[in-house]
């Protein structure tokens, strides 16, 4: 089992920045990939970025790339995704999701999940 809690949500004008982390605990949760989804108000849940466990491997949705930055510090048990220029359409509840399966593949399904972080852009 992977427990996972996130943090750094909250309000942000358009083209600013947000740091959100993951704190993960468990057995082996160094070894898992870790992801990011969100899920905005009336639509599904979708993939942004995920990060193999030693994190040399990264992978973005295409709606991310060059906008946010997914890293983890295994020292530390944390995963961390930097968002910069963020735009009204990025406001979100953000989760942190973890699975034993590596390397990650864009949209990969996990199996576990941090209960989310509320992310909102203003215009």
């Amino acid at each position: 089992q992977v427990q996972l809690v996130e943090s750094g949500g909250g309000l942000v004008q358009a083209g600013g920045s947000l740091r959100l982390s993951c704190a993960a605990s468990g057995r082996a949760s160094s070894r898992y990939a870790m992801g990011w989804f969100r899920q905005a108000p009336g639509k599904e849940r979708e993939f942004v970025a995920a990060i193999d466990w030693s994190g040399s491997i990264t992978v973005y949705a295409d709606s991310m790339k060059g906008r946010f930055t997914i890293s983890r510090d295994n020292a530390k048990n944390t995963v961390n995704l930097q968002m910069n220029s963020l735009k009204p359409e990025d406001t979100a509840v953000y989760y942190c999701a973890a699975d034993s399966r590596n390397p990650p593949v864009v949209g990969m399904a996990m199996a576990y999940w941090g209960k989310g972080t509320l992310v909102t852009v203003s215009s």
